[in-house]
């Protein structure tokens, strides 16, 4: 049975559907969970504490889709990632905000003044940049061999894709993959050849 908590979120992602957040109300949301707005004001503080809630949950729920995209085979987590990154952008606007920093008009914006009652939502959303690299960080640990900065050129494929897309959905994805393939095929070409960086003469110099 869902806490009162998760019941309230669900209600402020139903109403959140059918209206802008600004037309949102919380007694409306209250009244959707079966709760008191006692209690969702105990458990969020504010309405701006309840949106940054509703974001914090999108932004976990992206980023465990990062860690199952991360249990694909080594050579295929990179792309596993922007794959994941693309379809999760096109079906939750709120993960796109969030990744792009692009906020379509009637969505929650995360409200990160302290509540003067001490209340709260939690835990602030990330910004984009942030999000970025928690999710380049989970890549490049979990890809042996493939730098960080070589994840972060991936992550900002897919990114490029989200925000230009391509209308036909397949088409975008087979695009984005090859883009991302594209990316990482150097890596893959120097690993064949047994290259890990630079060549180095015998006093440690790179050669002219």
């Amino acid at each position: 049975m869902p806490t009162a908590r998760q019941a309230l979120l669900g209600a402020a992602l139903r109403a959140l559907a059918d209206r802008p957040w600004r037309a949102v109300r919380m007694v409306d949301v209250a009244t959707l969970a079966g709760v008191s707005r006692q209690t969702l004001y105990n458990e969020f503080g504010t309405k701006g504490g309840l949106a940054g809630a509703l974001l914090r949950g999108a932004a976990d729920g992206y980023l465990a889709g990062v860690d199952r995209a991360l249990t694909a085979p080594a050579p295929d987590r990179p792309a596993a990632v922007a794959l994941w990154t693309l379809r999760s952008a096109r079906q939750d606007v709120l993960v796109r905000a969030l990744l792009t920093g692009h906020w379509a008009e009637g969505l929650p914006r995360p409200d990160r003044r302290p509540d003067p009652r001490g209340r709260t939502g939690g835990k602030p959303p990330p910004e984009p940049g942030e999000l970025l690299a928690l999710v380049r960080d989970r890549m490049a640990a979990a890809s042996p061999g493939v730098t960080a900065g070589r994840c972060e050129t991936v992550l900002r494929l897919a990114l490029s894709c989200v925000i230009v897309p391509v209308p036909d959905d397949d088409v975008m994805d087979s695009r984005a993959l090859r883009l991302v393939r594209e990316a990482t095929r150097p890596l893959v070409l120097e690993r064949a050849a047994g290259i890990s960086g630079p060549s180095r003469t015998a006093g440690g110099r790179s050669p002219r």
